[in-house]
């Protein structure tokens, strides 16, 4: 699936939003990508965690892996999505205090693992998930976004493949020209 096509099915969907937004990782922005609007329509989302799975299939060459986890909220769908065409088991990590834990499942030593998520800034829910899988004596194979909004920023040891490579503008809250011009800043999303 071309990168032209996934916007597209962003924009169709009202998934991707344009103002001024407070983004996870404390930045701002002048686009914000609610992945929610989107996965609301199952026929869409799945075909997209099908061609992600594909696309990671044809990057990685070799992709063996057990079971596929993904950080809440915004991962489970596509978690449970790319665990479905790549017909293995699906968990997920959840906030607990304001960190990510993994409470209603067990990973074995050695269990191979694709972590799946949404979108992605500066990686730190994909970074806490790895820290959780490898704190447990698991592997992680292989990293599937559908949107990498990091600019190449968000890097992590085990390979990263992603439906769409974008970088929308971001502004430290100190330096954000949309703050000084009085644009409403608007929390979207989950913190």
């Amino acid at each position: 699936m071309k990168q032209e096509e996934v916007l597209g099915l962003f924009e169709e969907t009202g998934a991707l939003l344009n103002g001024h937004f407070e983004l996870r990782s404390g930045l701002h922005s002048n686009r914000f990508f609610q992945c929610a609007h989107l996965l609301q329509h199952p026929r869409i989302s799945g075909r997209l965690c099908e061609a992600l799975v594909e696309k990671m299939r044809v990057e990685l060459q070799a992709l063996e892996v057990d079971t596929v986890i993904a950080p809440a909220m915004g991962g489970i769908t596509i978690g449970h999505e790319v665990a479905r065409a790549l017909d293995v088991r699906f968990v997920f990590v959840e906030k607990e205090d304001n960190k990510l834990v993994l409470r209603r499942f067990d990973i074995k030593d050695g269990e191979r693992f694709v972590i799946a998520e949404d979108v992605v800034t500066r990686g730190g829910r994909v970074q806490e998930t790895i820290d959780i899988v490898e704190g447990n004596g698991g592997l992680v194979a292989a990293i599937g976004i559908l949107v990498n909004r990091s600019g190449g920023k968000a890097q992590f040891e085990a390979p990263l493949v992603s439906l769409l490579e974008i970088e929308p503008i971001t502004y430290d809250p100190a330096d954000c020209p949309l703050c000084k011009a009085g644009v409403e800043l608007v929390h979207p999303g989950s913190k």
